[in-house]
């Protein structure tokens, strides 16, 4: 049975529109609850909510706590945190599970759930596929002896700011280096800048005044063609902008260098290469070719997963590898963190540069990224592109055209309503016409 809700990043939708509504999250918060309760094993369970820094977050927690309440669960709430600082303190507090309440990269108006099992992971389908089954059943509530209670967690940023500290590593710091660091108005707001500047980083903290509306307004990771001139602007030495959920980064320096998910990533394995051993990596479909072919070159295995950051861990854990991402900033260091982690990243990327003492421009340059073209092209629900006639012609043609020398790919998204059309080619003009000619026959 396919999942009704659950995308490729939990559930996610527009602010008062099905099923991103308080009566619809109530629901949600018994299900999940007595789905938990099932697999506690006769202990108390109790979930963590972490939200980023939506006005709907307020809204859509007390619907969600009372629904958790309600079957017996009790509630820790620690309000705007990172989605990977609910994984961290759920596996630290040894909890049943973390809620987070995030649209991530998307405008305020959105907002979604995503949940972590005890261990810090992301729920497998399975559990998923549980919890939307028990929605069908008819609400109800537990004895008054039996409901579940709430509780603050005392300084949940401050415990997260430890846990990113310690991934750092031990024998370097970061004094001498001057950051801007971009938190989108969002969950990493008042955490990011204290982890950098702790480390010993002067630190020139943005978009650090979130008002419940300006989340990801023209501001951090989705943003990045900005970051360059406020790092230029500030005399910085490199630029980071995180997401609204805190857990995918990208950089920039004041060259006017943009530096992408694939790139870190490579620079963060180049790293483990000299220190320790590299047994394979994961990206995912949408991972730029020149990644595979350097990785190819170095002796290191790599294999492609679905896009989304749970699919990449999938494949992580099958194979025993730790390292893996994607090119919009989500990077798994699996010897750091369970999940991906925009501050963690960076630190990593920051300690490879400085361990090198090389610039980052310097540590990408034997990476050249083949030009990729990305369109979103707007679909109807429920659209089904393999039935395209015209789209099937398109591609078969602009593949025959490519000859080898890139690749296309087309998949609906798993978080909006629209079809993801890439094309990666030698040549940046090619990539982008073959990209319009396929949008244009979907449209």
């Amino acid at each position: 049975m396919s999942k009704r809700y659950f995308g490729t990043d939990g559930i996610r939708g527009t602010v008062g529109a099905f099923p991103i509504t308080p009566e619809f999250m109530l629901r949600l918060g018994q299900s999940a609850g007595r789905v938990l309760a099932q697999r506690s094993a006769g202990r108390r369970t109790t979930v963590l909510i972490g939200k980023d820094t939506r006005v709907s977050g307020y809204m859509l927690e007390a619907a969600l706590e009372a629904g958790f309440s309600s079957v017996g669960v009790d509630v820790v709430l620690c309000g705007p945190l990172p989605t990977p600082a609910v994984a961290y303190l759920t596996r630290a507090q040894r909890l049943s599970a973390g809620v987070v309440i995030s649209a991530s990269h998307n405008p305020y108006e959105d907002n979604g759930i995503k949940f972590f099992s005890g261990d810090g992971r992301k729920l497998d389908d399975a559990i998923e596929q549980r919890i939307e089954d028990l929605l069908d059943q008819p609400p109800g509530c537990v004895a008054s002896a039996e409901l579940g209670k709430a509780r603050r967690l005392d300084d949940a940023t401050g415990r997260y700011i430890e846990f990113c500290k310690s991934t750092f590593p031990g024998e370097i710091d970061l004094k001498g280096l001057k950051l801007v660091v971009d938190c989108a108005h969002g969950a990493a707001y008042h955490a990011a800048p204290d982890v950098f500047h702790e480390l010993g980083a002067d630190v020139v903290a943005l978009a650090v005044s979130p008002n419940g509306f300006n989340i990801n307004d023209g501001v951090g990771a989705v943003h990045a063609d900005q970051l360059a001139g406020q790092v230029r602007r500030h005399g910085a030495d490199l630029g980071l902008a995180l997401d609204g959920d805190g857990d995918r980064v990208v950089f920039a320096d004041g060259e006017g260098r943009q530096y992408n998910g694939d790139q870190l990533l490579y620079v963060v394995v180049r790293d483990r290469m000299l220190h320790s051993k590299v047994e394979g990596v994961v990206g995912t479909l949408m991972t730029n070719f020149a990644l595979e072919s350097r990785l190819a070159q170095l002796g290191v295995p790599f294999e492609r997963a679905r896009v989304g950051d749970r699919y990449v861990l999938e494949v992580l854990e099958r194979n025993g590898w730790l390292y893996g991402g994607e090119g919009s900033g989500h990077i798994l260091c699996l010897d750091k963190h369970t999940t991906g982690d925009g501050i963690i990243s960076a630190l990593q990327v920051l300690g490879a540069v400085r361990r090198a003492g090389r610039t980052l421009a310097q540590l990408t340059e034997e990476l050249r990224l083949f030009p990729q073209h990305l369109i979103n092209v707007p679909i109807e629900p429920g659209y089904n592109w393999n039935s395209s006639e015209s789209l099937k012609r398109e591609l078969s043609e602009v593949q025959r055209e490519l000859r080898g020398s890139g690749r296309v790919l087309i998949r609906p998204s798993g978080t909006e309503p629209v079809l993801r059309v890439m094309v990666e080619a030698e040549d940046a003009g090619a990539a982008c016409r073959y990209a319009e000619r396929l949008a244009a026959s979907v449209r």
